[in-house]
């Protein structure tokens, strides 16, 4: 099966208000590969933080930008990518990164790494910035 048969990408607009379309998608595909309710929360909660980080200082001084979520579904794992093409950071450069310090900004990317088993943060070729979780399934 082609991979692409087996991704799911939805484009928002980065505004927090439509955050909630990309829970509702992850829901959908929930249907598609049965999940656990719990692993279904995990898996909301992670992708809320990401897309909030990419709305909340991707775009800055309100330009207009976009947040482009990939759900990619495997037998055994569920991917979610969440990009925009923002003004990018350095990985290095997270509050909490290494440093034990969760305020603010940090303590997103703290609550992803603990309810993903497999988290990628950094930068678009064409720029901006991308964050990629992966939860394995039980079969």
């Amino acid at each position: 099966m082609d991979p692409q048969d087996r991704s799911v990408r939805l484009t928002i607009p980065a505004k927090a208000e439509y955050i909630t379309l990309g829970r509702l998608a992850l829901t959908a595909i929930a249907r598609v590969r049965p999940l656990s309710e719990e692993t279904l929360s995990d898996l909301k909660l992670a992708l809320t933080e990401a897309c909030t980080n990419s709305v909340r200082h991707a775009y800055r001084e309100g330009r207009a930008g976009k947040v482009e979520i990939v759900y990619q579904i495997e037998p055994d794992r569920l991917a979610v990518e969440v990009a925009d093409d923002g003004e990018g950071f350095e990985p290095a450069d997270l509050v909490g990164e290494g440093n034990g310090d969760l305020s603010e900004g940090g303590l997103g990317i703290a609550i992803i790494r603990a309810l993903a088993d497999e988290v990628e943060i950094g930068e678009r070729e064409s720029g901006g910035s991308r964050l990629r979780f992966v939860k394995f399934l039980d079969e």
